[in-house]
């Protein structure tokens, strides 16, 4: 699985790297950005899914 984010509908409300520090980080705008390439592995994925779950724009996306 991996974890991405749809820059198009990002606001920067910052709940996806402070749901999920380990998979997110913000960017000189406030936008949160994936850290590495955004695979997920089994012992942060309940963490992804919850950071999912909290973006008010639903622009942080999980795929297979």
């Amino acid at each position: 699985m991996k974890i991405w984010i749809d820059r198009e509908c990002c606001f920067g409300h910052g709940r996806c790297y402070e749901t999920a520090p380990d998979l997110f980080e913000d960017d000189e705008d406030g936008r949160g950005v994936v850290k590495g390439d955004g695979s997920i592995s089994p012992a942060t994925i309940d963490m992804a899914r919850l950071a999912v779950r909290q973006c008010p724009e639903h622009a942080v996306k999980l795929t297979d």
